[in-house]
């Protein structure tokens, strides 16, 4: 399954919407798609969704599903993140309307660089090619995330080992 969500703000997230249910309609996604529509104003007509779901159902979408699609707000990927889940992430953007600034983009682009943990879409004519190809990058990937506690013992043993 894929689960999308837009997330709670207020303006519409058409173009996310449309685009996966375009890409359900035409074959590209073969995964049954649940998606989250919030506030936008288009309705799927190839998949399951809702407006808004409880936040225990959203775990559980998240739980079940293979692929999860967010848009840029941080709760909505950082969940996915903590819960074991590479998201693909598509930040909204000022020039669709789908937000007051560019700040999803922006923070898209920072995580991406710096942690490595998600999948950043800004256009969304590339979204049919990643999800297909979905595994190949994960795999490709090799996580930025790493335990604290793991940092600490490597940084600790280097200290350890030049005392010596």
């Amino acid at each position: 399954m894929i689960f999308v969500t837009v997330g709670t703000h207020e303006q519409p997230f058409n173009r996310l919407v449309k685009k996966i249910d375009e890409l359900k309609g035409n074959g590209t996604i073969q995964d049954d798609v649940f998606i989250q529509t919030g506030f936008s104003t288009y309705e799927p007509k190839n998949c399951q969704w809702s407006k808004l779901i409880p936040y225990q159902q959203m775990v559980e979408n998240v739980e079940d599903a293979r692929i999860v699609i967010t848009h840029g707000g941080p709760a909505s990927f950082i969940m996915p993140l903590q819960i074991g889940k590479t998201p693909i992430v598509v930040p909204r953007q000022h020039q669709f309307n789908e937000h007051v600034n560019d700040h999803q983009v922006e923070f898209a682009r920072n995580v991406a660089q710096r942690m490595g943990t998600i999948i950043p879409v800004e256009d969304i004519k590339t979204l049919g090619d990643i999800i297909t190809n979905y595994d190949q990058i994960v795999a490709g990937m090799g996580h930025g995330m790493s335990s604290n506690n793991a940092k600490f013992n490597d940084e600790l043993e280097k200290l350890v080992n030049e005392l010596y």
